[in-house]
C-alpha cells in the first residue's frame, strides 16, 4: 500500500514538473519576444511600424502593414476554401461514408497531416501556380501565378486534416440520442445532422477551426514558395504578397541591428494575433456555455 502511494506521489511530481516546463517555455518565449521587440517598436514608432506601407531595411524604413494585410488575406482565403470542405468531409465520414472506403479515406486525411510543408510548397509550385496563372490570364489578369489565390488554395489544403479530424471526433462524441430524437420528431437526415448534431458539437468544431486558422496564419515554407514574397500592399488575389512569417524567415538570416529587432517585433505582432484569436474563441465558448 505504501509502495502504491509512493508511486502515485512520484507520478504527481513528474506531471507537475511537465506542466511547469510547458508554462515556463511559453513564458520564456513571451519574455524573449517582448524584451527584444518592444524596444524596436519604440525606436521606429508604434504607429509608423504598424501602419507604415514601406519596408526598406537598407533605408531603415520598417512598415509592416502590407505584411499584416497579406497575412489576413491569405488566412481568410484559406478559411473560405478549407473550412467548408473540412466540415462537410467530416460529416460525410461520420454519417454517409460506406465502411469499405472509410478506412482508406481516413488514412488519406491522416497522411495529409504528415506531409512536410516543403512538399506542399513543391506541389503548389508545380501544379497550383500554373493553373492559377492560366486562370488569371483567362480572366484578364497578368501575373506569374504566385499570388494570394495560390497561397490560399494551398493553405486551405494544409488545414484540411486538422479540421476534418477534430470535427469528426466532435461529431462522433455527440450522443446518438440527439440524432435519433430529431429524426423521431420528423426531421430529415440532413436537418438532424446540421441543426442538431453539429450545434451540439460546436465546441469541438470551434477548436478545429482555431487550430486550422493557427496553422494557416503561422505557415511559412509553403507560403514562401507560392505567394510571390512582394513586400507591398496587396493589389488583388492574382498578385503576389508577403506574409508576416515569410518576412521574418526571408530576412532573418542576414539581418542585423535595428533590422533584426524589427523582424523580432514582427514576431511580436504575429504572437499578439494568435493571442487575440485564442482569447476571442475562449469568449465564444464561454458565451455558448451560458446560453
Amino acid at each position: 500500500m505504501k509502495r502504491k502511494a509512493l508511486t502515485e506521489r512520484v507520478m504527481q511530481v513528474i506531471f507537475f514538473v511537465a506542466a511547469c516546463a510547458s508554462v515556463l517555455a511559453v513564458a520564456l518565449i513571451c519574455i524573449f519576444l517582448f524584451a527584444n521587440g518592444i524596444p524596436a517598436m519604440k525606436e521606429i514608432g508604434f504607429v509608423k511600424f504598424l501602419t507604415g506601407t514601406l519596408w526598406r531595411p537598407k533605408n531603415e524604413i520598417f512598415g509592416i502593414f502590407p505584411m499584416i494585410v497579406g497575412s489576413l488575406y491569405v488566412t481568410a482565403g484559406a478559411i473560405i476554401i478549407g473550412v467548408p470542405i473540412g466540415i462537410l468531409t467530416a460529416v460525410f465520414m461520420a454519417y454517409y461514408c460506406p465502411e469499405r472506403i472509410y478506412k482508406p479515406l481516413k488514412a488519406a486525411t491522416e497522411l495529409l497531416a504528415g506531409i512536410p510543408s516543403v512538399i506542399y510548397g513543391f506541389f503548389g509550385l508545380v501544379v497550383i501556380v500554373p493553373l492559377v496563372r492560366e486562370f488569371g490570364r483567362n480572366m484578364g489578369f497578368h501575373g506569374n501565378g504566385n499570388s494570394i489565390l495560390t497561397a490560399s488554395i494551398l493553405l486551405g489544403m494544409m488545414i484540411l486534416p486538422t479540421i476534418i479530424g477534430l470535427t469528426e471526433s466532435s461529431i462522433r462524441a455527440v450522443p446518438e440520442q440527439y440524432y435519433e430524437g430529431a429524426v423521431a420528431l420528423g426531421a430529415t437526415h440532413e436537418r438532424s445532422i446540421f441543426r442538431v448534431v453539429i450545434p451540439a458539437a460546436k465546441s469541438g468544431v470551434i477548436a478545429a477551426l482555431v487550430l486550422g486558422i493557427g496553422r494557416a496564419i503561422g505557415e511559412t515554407m509553403a507560403v514562401i514558395m507560392v505567394a510571390g514574397n512582394q513586400a507591398r500592399m496587396p493589389e488583388g488575389i492574382f498578385r503576389g504578397v508577403r506574409t508576416l512569417t515569410a518576412n521574418i524567415v526571408i530576412e532573418m538570416g542576414y539581418a542585423a541591428g535595428l533590422h533584426r529587432e524589427a523582424l523580432i517585433a514582427t514576431g511580436v505582432v504575429l504572437f499578439v494575433f494568435i493571442l487575440i484569436l485564442n482569447f476571442s474563441v475562449a469568449l465564444l465558448k464561454r458565451r455558448s456555455e451560458h446560453e
